[in-house]
């Protein structure tokens, strides 16, 4: 049986890299840091292969993009009673933002043809 604060929450579902997936269920107002903590003091059964050392190392991405730890769910304004796929993975530090960004615009600007009038 749902009840109204269930509807308020947002189901996560975590894959791993190994494919292993687990759902939990989080707080519109939870971050991905605090997400990440949950989930290392919650490590599932069956993830044993996969477990890190510490919850700070646990990085999400979603929609192809790394998650800094204070962006919250609600901000990426996820449906709440609603299942949301994210990857989990462990990674030291993120990607400075707009690193692709800056490669594709050093491309861009590359050109090698004229134009002849």
């Amino acid at each position: 049986m749902t009840t109204p604060r269930d509807l308020d929450m947002v189901n996560l579902r975590l894959i791993l890299v190994s494919g292993k997936t687990q759902d939990f269920i989080f707080s519109p107002n939870d971050s991905a840091m605090d997400i990440a903590k949950h989930v290392f003091d919650n490590w599932p059964l069956g993830w044993e292969e996969e477990q890190v050392d510490s919850a700070s190392i646990l990085r999400l991405i979603f929609q192809g993009r790394f998650l800094h730890g204070s962006v919250t769910l609600g901000a990426l304004k996820l449906p709440p009673g609603r299942t949301t796929v994210m990857h989990l993975v462990a990674r030291e530090t993120l990607p400075e933002p707009n690193s692709h960004g800056q490669r594709n615009r050093e491309k861009i600007t590359e050109s090698n043809c004229c134009l002849l009038l």
